[in-house]
């Protein structure tokens, strides 16, 4: 039986939406909930609106209870799936629930067309794609059936506009849906990128730590134990000729191995160099450290020249382990019987000079890889390479003059960042 109802509009939704009130299951941010919420108000409302319509131009239909009580099963479930989303199972069960009452009710009354819209972007949602284009088909298809059935005469309106409405609500909500994937295929590539960048920087600060906590420990540790070595080993040539020169050996011997415990406990703490501990500037580190060497028939002078600047800890650290690997190279390998330390405080620059009386070496060419302050056996120190190292850390240079037979000079420099003035 064909009722002559008026032919409504069709409800202005947002095709490409990504999200299909009471289907959307497992809808979690705010924006989701509240497109859920009004496409499941607009599904509402356009049920009732098509329910209104009907009573009222043909409340006397022995369809009308039919009608109704398909309309209220429809309101509830839109409603109670708005209420608890619950899995894409579920959604798709009351999906098909809510198609099947819908073509009842559209077959009954074509008046309930229009209710399709919110059914086609909740097809998208929930459905594989090739599903999903087939069930809008044929939504779109029983909307244009129905309008044919409400119009007096041929309209093309009828014909091309479910389709059309269909048509790119399918195009733009596909679009957006390959879009938000390639976006988050980005998304995952720059997360891995990073964690790629933070794991190789990892690497490199550990191998970088690595490399200067040998050079601390070389510096402090591996040279007083080499110095021990020596005064052990002269102790033990002189114990039967010479007791007291002996015990002297034992008793500097003992002094050098508390030291280097007061080193090691301070290179655990926080790899500060001992004799700048507490405050102690680096003149009066490099005066201690020139005391404590000058014995065995070296003698070490230590002077200063310049303003006593307070230097970053970064610097002084550099040159009193700077001069600290000089003067062991030297009391092992050159034959020296003096040395000197020379400090300069500049306004931008601080330099230190390391010379002696021995042997010399022939100075090594730039760039070269020979180490004539270094032993040659690579299992027993670092050397040369260690103080260019340390000091090109900080952007300073390491300068080495030398003659065979008439000693060795080598220049550390650190440049000084001036301070930035205040504002006014």
């Amino acid at each position: 039986m064909r009722h002559p109802d008026d032919h409504p509009q069709p409800p202005s939704t947002s095709p490409g939406s990504p999200a299909s009130g009471a289907f959307a299951p497992g809808a979690q941010t705010r924006d989701d909930r509240l497109l859920s919420a009004l496409l499941t108000t607009a599904f509402v409302v356009l049920l009732a609106g098509a329910l209104l319509r009907y009573v009222l131009k043909h409340g006397d239909s022995d369809r009308l209870p039919w009608i109704v009580g398909l309309s209220v099963v429809l309101a509830v479930v839109q409603v109670a799936g708005q209420a608890r989303p619950g899995s894409r199972r579920a959604g798709r069960v009351r999906l098909a629930v809510v198609v099947a009452c819908w073509v009842v009710v559209v077959l009954l009354a074509p008046s309930f067309a229009w209710c399709a819209v919110p059914l086609i972007h909740t097809a998208l949602r929930l459905l594989p794609t090739c599903s999903a284009v087939a069930l809008v088909t044929a939504l779109a298809t029983l909307v244009v059936l129905a309008e044919l059935r409400l119009a007096d005469g041929f309209d093309p309106n009828h014909l091309l506009l479910p389709p059309v409405v269909a048509a790119l609500a399918t195009g733009v909500f596909v679009y957006l849906t390959r879009e938000a994937t390639r976006r988050q295929h980005l998304i995952d590539d720059l997360v891995r990128t990073r964690r790629e960048l933070a794991a190789t920087e990892r690497r490199e600060g550990t191998l970088a730590e690595r490399q200067r906590l040998s050079r601390e420990i070389h510096d402090s540790l591996a040279q007083g134990l080499s110095s021990q070595n020596m005064l052990l080993q002269a102790a033990d040539r002189q114990w039967d000729t010479d007791p007291e020169a002996a015990r002297t050996h034992l008793r500097t011997a003992a002094s050098i191995a508390a030291h280097g415990l007061t080193e090691a406990r301070r290179l655990v703490h926080d790899l500060a160099p001992a004799d700048l501990a507490e405050g102690a500037g680096l003149a009066q580190a490099l005066a201690t450290l020139a005391a404590r060497e000058s014995r065995d028939g070296l003698t070490v002078r230590f002077h200063a020249e310049g303003p006593d600047t307070h230097l970053p800890d970064q610097a002084a650290s550099a040159l009193l382990r700077t001069a600290q690997g000089a003067l062991a190279n030297i009391r092992e390998h050159s034959g020296a019987r003096t040395a000197a330390l020379t400090l300069t405080c500049l306004d931008d620059t601080v330099a230190l000079d390391v010379a002696d009386d021995g042997r010399g070496f022939p100075a090594p060419e730039p760039g070269g890889t020979r180490d004539p302050l270094g032993d040659p056996d690579p299992l027993r120190g670092h050397g040369l390479p260690a103080i260019r190292a340390r000091l090109r850390q900080l952007g300073g240079t390491l300068a080495i003059e030398s003659t065979p037979g008439e000693g060795a000079v080598l220049t550390a420099t650190i440049p000084l960042t001036p301070a930035t003035p205040p504002a006014p």
